[in-house]
């Protein structure tokens, strides 16, 4: 068998190549004693029907993250196609995130208004992959508030949804 040796992939070509994958947004939400705290994430995933498992992957760089961790739980908001500027608002360090926004306490941390989806749930396990961590989620409950079109991460951009 003949060796192969390949050249390591740039971080900037990794990140142009997996761009052409379009996934959806959400925020990762929850509170601590300094009170609500959240980001937004492109890499989140249903893991598990039974049990009902997610995933997501803050980066290690994340302040938002760790805050987050240690409450032990945290809530999903899936945003719609409409809702670019909440997602832009919880991609922004060093602001209060939750300005202007509608939103409510739930024994999980809040639960953004007007998302697609609110998936709330408990920490199962956290992974060190890289420069993030892979979190899965213990769904405890989900709301569908709305029935529209999700706000799309591709190519580097965002973009409505087709549907």
């Amino acid at each position: 068998m003949v060796s192969r040796v390949h050249a390591p992939v740039a971080p900037a070509e990794m990140r142009r190549v997996l761009g052409s994958f379009a996934t959806g947004v959400v925020v990762v939400t929850g509170e601590d004693d300094q009170g609500p705290v959240g980001f937004a994430c492109q890499s989140f995933a249903s893991v598990s029907l039974d049990p009902p498992l997610v995933l997501f992957c803050p980066a290690h760089t994340s302040t938002s993250w760790p805050r987050i961790a240690a409450s032990g739980h945290f809530v999903v908001n899936v945003l719609a196609a409409d809702q670019r500027e909440v997602c832009a608002q919880f991609a922004t360090t060093g602001v209060d995130k939750f300005a202007g926004l509608d939103w409510a306490q739930t024994a999980w941390g809040p639960a953004i208004e007007d998302c697609l989806a609110q998936i709330m749930c408990t920490i199962e396990d956290v992974h060190r992959a890289g420069d993030h961590d892979i979190v899965v989620g213990h769904v405890q409950q989900l709301v569908t508030p709305r029935e529209e079109g999700p706000l799309l991460f591709f190519r580097g951009d965002y973009g409505l949804s087709p549907c």
